[in-house]
């Protein structure tokens, strides 16, 4: 019964039903600094104007105003 709730609670706040739905993001980039080349990546969340990352870079904590 427990999994079915967790699952339940999981869909609704994905779906947006109870109010804005989390976004997944992606970010992937390459970077010269003279001689060297350097490429990266990031996954977070985004759910209104706060955002989560974790990248190969380290992690990060975004408010957008």
């Amino acid at each position: 019964m427990k999994r079915l709730m967790l699952l339940a609670f999981i869909t609704v706040s994905a779906c947006g039903v109870d109010g804005e739905p989390t976004r997944p993001t992606f970010d992937a980039g390459v970077w010269t600094n003279g001689d060297k080349v350097r490429s990266g990546a990031a996954v977070g969340v985004e759910k209104g104007p706060v955002n989560v990352k974790i990248g190969t870079f380290g992690t990060g904590v975004g408010i957008s105003l």
